[in-house]
């Protein structure tokens, strides 16, 4: 039986209209062209990250489901062979805007066969001076008033825009419109779910010269008009103490900042995924070491039991 150890893959980079090379600050493999988003941990069929270190090197997260269960993955987790990983885990390069977009929950009835739905949440690594993001409806906009802009090309009037800098955390529930805009690189915890509905695409081209596809009922059918539960804040923490910055059914996202030797320990209850956001530093657990840097992503089995954090680095810690 194999020993619980923390888990790194190797991310799948997606090529995206909007997308750049500010991945490549972080030291992952990249292919050419204008990359937006890099799957570092997945497990859904357009993308399944493989496995580069330690027993299981080469197998990937649905490989792994036929070899370990609860144990592994927590008690809350659900997972059995023919059930996926809950959580998708993204690193974003906004190079330029995306498209103003909504999710849907997982009771949306044209869900395609087989998804979640979609609710997320963004940390902000890095952003440019006047960088922002397009975060809800303004107050008291209607389906009526919305349906109205967007056949009038005025669906920029009715939008909330946020200025952001590095440190701020968004909490994107399911039916709330959003777009990340240029210059912005998140980090994006998510259900495991690749649905999106695009509202306004600022009619522009695809990959492929052609204009992408809008999903304008689904998008009037899905969006969460009045609260959609949608919070951010900064997220400024004293060091070697958890901060929660999303707390939702179906993750939990907590900010560490690691200054002294930090003792921590996994619970049967679910797995850990640590994302390193900044700095340097080293996990070590009872049976090994591994050196932190920013841009990896670990998944700590929830059997792992007692593990580490030191050097200088800021992490984010998820949890079911």
């Amino acid at each position: 039986m194999t020993q619980a150890y923390p888990i790194q893959f190797k991310a799948e980079m997606k090529e995206k209209v909007w997308g750049g090379r500010a991945l490549e600050q972080f030291g992952l493999d990249m292919p050419d062209g204008a990359i937006g988003e890099g799957w570092m941990i997945s497990d859904h069929p357009n993308g399944t990250t493989k496995v580069i270190n330690g027993e299981f090197a080469g197998l990937n997260l649905e490989d792994i489901r036929h070899k370990v269960g609860k144990e592994w993955f927590g008690t809350n987790s659900n997972i059995d062979a023919d059930t996926r990983f809950p959580l998708l885990i993204k690193l974003l390069d906004c190079n330029d805007d995306l498209s103003v977009q909504v999710h849907p929950n997982d009771d949306y009835e044209k869900l395609p066969k087989g998804e979640l739905g979609k609710t997320e949440m963004w940390y902000v690594l890095d952003a440019k001076p006047g960088a922002k993001i397009i975060y809800g409806l303004k107050p008291g906009v209607t389906r009526e008033q919305l349906a109205h802009a967007l056949e009038n090309n005025e669906v920029m009037d009715t939008l909330q825009e946020v200025e952001v800098a590095p440190g701020d955390s968004f909490y994107i529930p399911a039916g709330t419109v959003h777009a990340l805009c240029s210059g912005v690189v998140v980090a994006e915890i998510q259900q495991n779910s690749d649905t999106t509905y695009r509202l306004y695409d600022y009619n522009r081209p695809g990959l492929d010269g052609e204009l992408r596809e809008l999903h304008i009922e689904d998008s009037l059918n899905t969006v969460a008009f009045g609260d959609s539960g949608a919070t951010y804040m900064k997220t400024d923490t004293a060091p070697n103490t958890w901060l929660t910055l999303a707390k939702s059914p179906y993750f939990h996202v907590e900010k560490g900042i690691v200054k002294a030797p930090w003792q921590l320990t996994t619970t049967p209850e679910s797995f850990v995924i640590l994302i390193v956001c900044e700095g340097e530093g080293t996990l070590t657990w009872e049976n090994g070491q591994e050196s932190l840097q920013a841009g990896q992503c670990f998944l700590l089995p929830a059997n792992l039991g007692k593990y580490s954090l030191e050097g200088h680095c800021t992490v984010l810690r998820s949890t079911l």
